[in-house]
């Protein structure tokens, strides 16, 4: 335990993409916390162009001067000794994108300290957000725990809820979440090293799963409910997307809307059946037909679904698969 914060406590922060970037903001503009180095993934090629660039992480903390961390394999006994001259009092993460194992885990005093974004132990895993909006939830959250070997399975010290509304994205709701799980972070830590946090084990009801969305999971399967598929597609918005090929064409749809006047078609619409007028674009699913929002065509910029429509001259027996 720490007694006192007349120096601050050694951070060694890891993450990588930009919901991290809250977190270790707070955790630097924090005058009881040192973030003396930040561990993050390897540059990787991004851009037209291809090149290597650093994580969202990587240019936040050299803005701030702070050393950047790149191990190609973080579990290594090269890096677990490099991390061990560092010798850090805590390593919080936010998105890393490795699993860390028990060497690694040992190094600093007060461990590995994660902020996940679900109510553990629901939604365990790489897309938590994903999984919470594609189920329908209601209510999700932020949770802090130590890290263990197991899956997300380490013990709890706090949560944060936020409520899901109907019209979320994955990417509104973890913006909302990455700057409430930021203080949430934060607190923890205090906790921790003023010796007030105790983590308390997760239940073991309850548990979920939501593994990485791979692109081809991201494809809209027009045999579904219409509030399945709208759901799902506010899931995967925006990364990795959601698509669909209509007729040989593979186009990226923004989000879709339930809209019960498609019911009231001459004639109705069977999964995957097209009907453009000219103010809408419909597609029908297992149940009614959904409305689509937004449509981008493969090197075109996102436009609305009735002038893509348009200018795309579809095809009148084209089908959305």
């Amino acid at each position: 335990m720490l007694t006192s914060y007349t120096v601050p406590v050694r951070l060694v922060f890891a993450g990588t993409p930009e919901p991290a970037l809250p977190a270790l903001q707070q955790l630097i503009d924090s005058p009881r916390h040192d973030v003396i180095a930040v561990l993050t993934r390897p540059d990787a090629a991004s851009g037209r162009n291809g090149k290597p660039q650093p994580s969202p992480v990587a240019r936040l903390a050299l803005e701030h001067g702070i050393p950047v961390l790149r191990p190609a394999r973080p579990n290594s006994d090269e890096f677990v000794a490099e991390l061990a001259e560092l010798q850090p009092d805590c390593c919080p993460v936010v998105a890393f994108g490795a699993l860390l194992r028990d060497a690694l885990l040992a190094v600093p005093v007060h461990g590995w300290v994660n902020l996940h974004f679900s109510l553990l132990p629901a939604w365990r895993g790489a897309a938590p957000v994903q999984a919470a909006i594609a189920a329908g939830d209601t209510v999700t959250g932020a949770t802090t725990f130590q890290i263990e070997s197991g899956l997300d399975s380490g013990p709890v010290y706090g949560v944060v809820t936020e409520a899901i509304r109907p019209i979320d994205t994955a990417g509104d709701l973890l913006e909302r979440l990455s700057i409430s799980g930021a203080a949430l972070l934060s607190t923890t830590l205090d906790g921790i090293a003023d010796g007030a946090l105790t983590p308390v084990p997760q239940p073991t009801d309850g548990v979920s799963v939501a593994p990485k969305i791979t692109v081809e999971q991201a494809r809209v399967r027009w045999d579904l409910p219409a509030e399945v598929v709208e759901r799902r597609v506010r899931a995967v918005t925006p990364s990795p997307g959601a698509w669909t090929l209509i007729g040989d064409l593979r186009v990226k749809l923004g989000p879709v809307y339930l809209d019960t006047a498609g019911q009231s078609l001459p004639t109705p619409l069977s999964p995957g059946d097209i009907h453009v007028d000219r103010r809408s674009v419909r597609i029908g699913t297992a149940s009614e037909p959904v409305r689509l929002g937004q449509v981008q065509a493969p090197g075109k910029k996102a436009m609305n679904a009735v002038d893509w429509a348009r200018g795309a001259r579809l095809d009148p027996a084209a089908r959305a698969s």
